[in-house]
């Protein structure tokens, strides 16, 4: 595969904000091997916290370095971030309005053969429910950098997941991407394809497929689902009518059902949801998981055919 896990991007983006910023501080929940915060530890010890495995009180350092000034990221595995620590992220980051990142590896179904405990289909909706929290997930390794650099310069809570396997790259180091704001791959008139994470580039296929079928595809990378760029899926919704969400997270509180929110208010519109079919992972290979939960380039074809007929 020509790609790279999106927690080799977390490594590699901090390393460098470390050097330029000493205010940046990595707050690590003893995982610094599998969230690739080694080296970062290694050239800044002064900002590097370990806290054990103990998530919750690594919240409330990060939250404590806020107060200072500080630009704390904590470090853990996205069942822990999103689901140990969400009453303390609620009541010490969000509520406060601190400027706590929370970068979590191992999101989705990309831990595979760990099984349904470490595949954390959920976080992103737990997180988008908390008022002032923001929510990002990069399509690959350069728009997952980009978006860390982008977020480490935003003022405010924010939820960031990466993959622990590597995924296809998308784009190159050129990538500019704009918080809030979906990133418009290609243009088409006949359907909308608006994915994150790593199924853009399962969904990118699947549009140059349909295209040599006759049907042109308008595919949005809408990496961050809070807040949802509604203009982008309003925009969709008045011009073209059709829309098929791509998500590796359940279908339920997700992309899909940022997007459903948003053309259920404008009274108009058909969407189809393609994500994890609200069921708990196994331990399998990620390519079967993702196919037991139909999020396949097929099935999108499929979904996108039925829609245009």
């Amino acid at each position: 595969m020509n790609g790279k896990a999106l927690r080799e991007a977390f490594g590699d983006e901090m390393l460098e904000l470390g050097k330029e910023n000493p205010d940046i501080y990595i707050v690590d929940a003893d995982v610094g091997k599998s969230c690739k915060t080694l080296a970062f530890a290694s050239a800044y010890p002064n900002q590097h916290v370990n806290v054990g495995i103990a998530e919750q009180n690594a919240c409330g350092v990060a939250a404590g370095l806020a107060t200072t000034g500080k630009i704390p990221f904590i470090s853990t595995y996205a069942v822990f971030g999103s689901m140990r620590m969400s009453e303390q992220i609620r009541q010490e980051i969000c509520y406060p309005k601190l400027n706590v990142k929370i970068a979590c590896s191992h999101g989705g179904l990309t831990p595979a053969n760990d099984g349904a405990s470490h595949q954390s289909i959920e976080d992103m909706g737990i997180m988008r429910t908390l008022p002032n929290m923001t929510v990002i997930m990069g399509a690959d390794y350069y728009a997952t950098r980009n978006l860390i650099r982008k977020a480490a310069a935003y003022e405010g809570p924010v939820y960031l997941r990466f993959t622990r396997d590597a995924i296809p790259f998308v784009y190159d180091e050129t990538i500019e991407l704009e918080i809030g704001k979906a990133h418009q791959i290609q243009e088409g008139k006949d359907i909308a394809v608006i994915a994150n994470g790593d199924t853009v580039c399962i969904a990118k296929e699947a549009a140059e497929i349909l295209e040599t079928k006759g049907i042109h595809v308008r595919l949005l990378d809408m990496h961050t689902i809070k807040p949802l760029d509604k203009e982008a899926v309003e925009k969709c919704v008045k011009e073209i009518g059709k829309i098929i969400t791509v998500e590796d997270h359940n279908i339920f509180n997700g992309l899909g059902s940022a997007v459903c929110e948003v053309t259920a208010e404008l009274g108009r519109g058909i969407v189809r949801r393609i994500g994890v079919q609200d069921q708990f992972g196994q331990s399998a290979p990620y390519e079967e998981l993702l196919k037991i939960n139909g999020i396949t380039t097929e099935n999108i074809i499929r979904t996108a055919e039925e829609l245009c007929r």
